[in-house]
């Protein structure tokens, strides 16, 4: 489940492009892509404060336990583990950070807002996943915490929202909670079964047959970001096939957009590994859309590499920041080298 991971870049890059889930993808990351890559992550370990975490934008520091997962996650994207290969010190102060902000009642995010579930969401995925590969007794314990809050904070619906009580749910936080959940669950951590089902139930209650897109909540309008969480979480819990994960897959070709797309960054964070694991053609013409979207929208200084979203063009409305939107940009990018375990089928 877990594949091969092989830490430093340049080995991680070639050694990827011999892994079994490797061998049935068509999409090749090329050189100049790859060099992209590369620039993001010099660019990102620039970034980082000596605490672990990043955070550059006002918005950002409203949101540095976010953040911090999404720059995670983009390490974990090409091949970079806790104290191992070129980035591994920025890992392991990173996920330090995680570790050192989850409070004594197992939350995490931000408490200022009351925004709870969000961040802990995030960073419960990033958490998990590198647990997954590191196996750290410390990690364990608090992702252990972490997890138990997201069970007892479920609501009768089976989905969650802000707070970590069980109260109301929408699809966007809902869709975190159990990817994280599934991520844990797949390095180790006890989650109850009946609480995924219950969740997997949340979303397909979300479904706008009509256009075969997702809500927000149950009987409203459907949206790209809403439907790319809900099949990329509908997949991650095994449902590869589901007749709404097809349905889901069709919504999101046909409203796609490259530019002044409100939610771009958010809603690609969800449909890039999602096609991922629709794999094949599907992943194929969806990793060239995002792809040519991103490529020529990069800012290339010297030998780093980075997106302002305020320069880009590619996201209408308010923008949380460039570590945001270059961490999750690297990500996608970085997906056909196979390093994340929870994308493989």
């Amino acid at each position: 489940m877990f594949g091969l991971w092989i830490l430093g870049f340049g080995i991680s890059s070639t050694l990827a492009a011999d892994s079994p889930a490797s061998t049935r993808d068509p999409v090749r990351v090329d050189e100049k892509t790859e060099t992209l890559i590369k620039g993001a992550l010099k660019w990102l370990a620039s970034k980082q404060s000596p605490n672990g975490a990043w955070a550059g934008t006002e918005m950002e520091q409203q949101h540095p336990i976010a953040i911090t997962a999404y720059a995670l996650m983009a390490f974990q994207a090409a091949g970079h583990l806790p104290n191992e290969g070129e980035y591994g010190k920025q890992v392991a102060l990173g996920m330090q950070y995680l570790i050192d902000s989850i409070s004594t009642d197992g939350l995490m995010g931000n408490k200022q807002n009351g925004q709870y579930m969000y961040g802990h969401g995030v960073a419960t995925i990033a958490l998990a996943e590198l647990y997954g590969q590191t196996k750290s007794p410390t990690a364990r314990v608090k992702l252990d915490k972490i997890v138990k809050t997201i069970v007892s904070s479920q609501n009768n619906e089976g989905g969650w929202r802000y707070r970590p009580i069980a109260y109301q749910a929408d699809i966007s936080v809902t869709v975190l909670q159990v990817v994280g959940l599934r991520a844990a669950k797949n390095a180790g951590i006890d989650v109850p079964q009946a609480t995924i089902n219950r969740a997997i139930a949340y979303v397909k209650a979300c479904h706008h047959a009509p256009s075969g897109g997702f809500c927000y909540q149950p009987g409203q309008s459907p949206g790209f970001a809403r439907t790319a969480a809900a099949i990329y979480s509908l997949q991650v819990c095994g449902l590869y096939d589901d007749p709404m994960v097809k349905t889901g897959e069709e919504y999101l070709f046909r409203t796609f957009r490259d530019s002044r797309a409100e939610w771009f960054t958010y809603g690609n964070f969800y449909a890039a590994p999602a096609m991922y694991m629709r794999g094949g053609e599907t992943w194929a013409k969806w990793y060239k859309l995002i792809h040519d979207a991103l490529v020529k929208k990069a800012t290339v200084r010297g030998d780093t590499a980075f997106w302002d979203p305020n320069e880009t063009g590619l996201e209408g409305g308010r923008s949380v920041g460039p570590i945001y939107t270059t961490s999750v940009y690297t990500m996608m990018l970085a997906m056909p080298y196979h390093y994340i375990p929870l994308y493989q089928r």
